[in-house]
């Protein structure tokens, strides 16, 4: 029978996970950071408290003036100005969600590489234990 020396393990200390892709948040443009602050912004209870006083007040000033009331009742400008302003920033909030699936992509790659290491490094160990438990005769 021939004499067989310890397998060699892989070192797996130094073995290094890489991922090529950049992240795309790191060089943003100047048209990248405005949505990314117009999504933040708009998705706030300041915005949304804002926007609800701007509407409160419009309708109330409209209702109230005797004289003068620039957007009567069924307010079609104030319609015309949401409108507007959701029409605006929709493609704004895709953009910047957009930008946040491909950083959740990348992100859910490298958890993946590093997944894939973990079980690697188990598998090892599990494969040494095995020959301990071996060696001393344990079941």
């Amino acid at each position: 029978m021939v004499k067989r020396g310890p397998k060699k393990i892989p070192n797996i200390d130094t073995k290094k996970i890489n991922i090529k892709e950049k992240i795309p948040r790191q060089h943003l443009t100047a048209g990248q950071k405005a949505a990314d602050w117009v999504t933040n912004y708009c998705g706030s209870w300041t915005f949304i408290f804002l926007v609800f006083v701007f509407i409160a007040i419009w309708m109330t000033v409209n209702v109230m003036m005797v004289i003068y009331k620039w957007d009567p009742y069924p307010f079609i400008l104030l319609n015309f100005i949401l409108s507007c302003m959701a029409a605006v920033q929709a493609p704004i909030i895709l953009m910047s969600q957009n930008r946040q699936a491909e950083r959740d992509r990348l992100a859910a790659k490298y958890d993946y590489q590093v997944n894939r290491r973990a079980e690697r490094e188990n598998l090892i160990m599990m494969n040494d234990l095995r020959a301990i438990k071996r060696k001393l005769n344990i079941k």
